[in-house]
């Protein structure tokens, strides 16, 4: 079964990227960095999410990433599904900070309880079948609109959205170009799917 064993967020300052992270969602060795001035204009066609377990955890990582420089988005804020809010880091890449919970059990913890990868697809069904067909199995999948895949070695769930809706998710224009500043690391061959996302084999990215 093909496996995430790391993503590579490809970044213009690692030091600095490196710095932000650690800094505003305490991530180390979740991601890993590496230089590129590859050109990149608009919504790269991916966003990062990370999931916790109530409000105050939300609202203090989102704090966290703005007083370390991150552009807001959407404020965090209250929703039929729940409790987040969406920042840009200094790289471009975009953050969503979320729970499924609408009041607070208990004081902020911190804790992260999932890291979720969500990639654009122009298709999502056709992504979907290039996905299985590449060894991955289906966790969850609501039509053409969403899966998300079983990935439990991996320090970073995968799934699939439209890339119009994961914009407007984003609070962005569906509208991008050039490179996705993005890398999945597996341990299987490399290969690139319907939406130019690359899989690298294993190698040392990380600053």
């Amino acid at each position: 079964m093909t496996s995430i064993d790391y993503i590579t967020l490809e970044v213009a300052d690692p030091t600095a990227a490196k710095h932000f992270y650690t800094t505003a969602f305490g991530l180390d060795d979740q991601i890993r960095l590496r230089h590129s001035d590859a050109p990149t204009s608009g919504f790269r066609g991916f966003t990062m999410s990370i999931t916790v377990s109530q409000p105050a955890t939300v609202k203090s990582l989102i704090d966290a990433a703005v007083d370390a420089g991150a552009t807001t988005l959407k404020p965090v804020a209250k929703s039929f599904w729940g409790y987040g809010g969406v920042v840009q880091a200094h790289d471009g890449t975009i953050w969503k900070v979320a729970t499924s919970a609408k009041k607070d059990t208990g004081p902020d913890t911190g804790r992260i309880d999932e890291l979720v990868l969500l990639l654009g697809a122009s298709d999502v069904a056709a992504s979907k079948r290039f996905y299985v067909d590449h060894g991955l199995a289906v966790a969850k999948s609501f039509g053409r609109k969403y899966v998300e895949f079983a990935t439990p070695s991996s320090p970073v769930k995968l799934a699939l959205y439209g890339r119009r809706a994961l914009a407007k998710d984003a609070g962005v224009s569906p509208d991008g170009t050039g490179s996705h500043r993005l890398a999945l690391g597996t341990d299987a061959a490399p290969f690139t799917d319907p939406d130019g996302f690359t899989w690298e084999t294993r190698r040392a990215a990380q600053v």
